[in-house]
């Protein structure tokens, strides 16, 4: 610690977000914000990844950096992601050439933050990426290798019971999709020479996806240019609404915590990300039905990018905001109407505030958000002072980024 002119100065919060494009934020203006005051380390030549998802990102990172300045506080963000990884993925680098385990121990950090793929954490179902107990003992894999960090080796089979190689092998089988040699392949872990018992580990939870709930249609990526088109096929879809992926995605994460402390090891907190969403569509202030007639009419919240699994800005912004406050036990909506991210954006300020309210809410920071009307005499005064609602003229597919 350094002292200069009598005042005494404590090096940065050092923070690292792990995860993949729900962290990078997959298109701009979130992917590339702030990326001067965020650390990309998976911005190494070659690293691969799509065309349309340039390094060096920001994203959620960045814009929760910018919170931080906002709020006087002095933190040092650096983020490890990739597109589509799984946090087993990250534990096994088995995502294309970037160390990302080498990315998690290459110092010792004040605040990790862990992301999981979008589908990994619900029950395991036929056609989605769905797989519990990979997510569960890999976030106890994560969290030891970052608090203990001991060189050590193992079998995934020994995550399930069984008095034999052979009974475990079967169980590891049946609970996870995996083949024998998946199960029964020796893993190596070398020792993170940064480990720290102080470091506090959070779980990023992610947010009810439209495009696995009924109602969806398919959509098809383009791998050049990343712009989504919509069809009129039906999707498949896993869930009734948003509500039901919500409440299996909350439980997922509070079982993965609970699990981490079960070998003495422990999750800080999870940041409420997915909550935060669907408070925000069943207080009546976003969009619920993405595929709807009214969608792009209804003068609500876009949160979702226009493939209906992304976040748009909007989310985004709301992600970054119950991060924020779960990370630095502050109130998001002391940002308030100056807040600079938004104004970055291209986020209204009626809009900010009722993000950052929605965040506050959902951490237990504020009074409950107002019934619909509320906030309508709300935005109405907001309009009186020259900060009324957006009204994006957007596309027929759902661009809300």
């Amino acid at each position: 610690m350094l002292l200069l002119n009598g005042m005494a100065y404590a090096a940065p919060v050092s923070v690292l977000f792990v995860g993949n494009s729900y962290t990078f934020g997959r298109v701009d203006p979130v992917m590339s914000y702030n990326t001067a005051n965020v650390r990309d380390l998976t911005d190494i030549p070659n690293s691969g990844g799509n065309a349309f998802e340039p390094h060096p990102w920001g994203g959620v990172a960045g814009i929760f950096k910018q919170f931080t300045v906002q709020a006087g506080l002095d933190y040092d963000v650096a983020m490890s992601a990739r597109n589509a990884a799984s946090l087993r993925g990250h534990m096994l680098n088995t995502n294309g050439v970037v160390d990302l385990r080498g990315n998690i121990g290459s110092q010792a950090w004040d605040k990790v933050v862990l992301q999981e793929q979008s589908d990994e954490p619900l029950a395991r179902r036929p056609g989605l990426a769905s797989n519990p107990d990979w997510f569960r003992n890999y976030v106890n894999k994560l969290e030891n290798f970052i608090h203990d960090g001991a060189a050590h080796s193992y079998r995934e089979r020994d995550f399930f019971p069984g008095a034999t190689a052979a009974e475990r092998t079967a169980a590891c089988q049946a609970a996870t999709g995996a083949s024998a040699t998946t199960c029964n392949t020796l893993r190596n872990i070398p020792a993170n020479v940064n480990a720290s018992a102080a470091t506090d580990v959070f779980l990023y939870q992610t947010w009810a996806r439209p495009n696995l709930v009924d109602g969806a249609f398919v959509s098809i990526t383009d791998p050049v240019t990343g712009a989504v088109t919509r069809t009129t096929t039906p999707a498949t879809t896993f869930f009734a609404n948003l509500e039901a992926m919500t409440d299996e995605l909350k439980q997922g994460y509070a079982d993965a915590a609970a699990m981490a402390a079960t070998d003495g090891g422990s999750i800080k907190g999870i940041a409420p990300v997915g909550e935060a969403f669907m408070r925000a569509v069943t207080s009546g202030l976003a969009t619920r039905d993405f595929y709807g007639s009214d969608a792009l009419t209804d003068g609500l919240l876009d949160l979702w990018f226009d493939d209906g699994t992304h976040a748009s800005k909007y989310g985004s912004y709301l992600s970054a905001l119950v991060l924020f406050g779960t990370l630095t036990g502050l109130d998001p909506a002391m940002l308030g109407g100056s807040e600079i991210a938004a104004l970055d954006l291209g986020i209204g300020i009626a809009d900010a505030l009722i993000l950052q309210r929605i965040a506050s809410d959902q951490l237990g920071f504020a009074a409950p958000v107002p019934e619909p009307a509320a906030w309508s005499l709300g935005l109405l005064m907001l309009a009186a002072l020259g900060f009324g609602r957006r009204r994006p003229a957007l596309p027929l597919a759902k661009v809300a980024v």
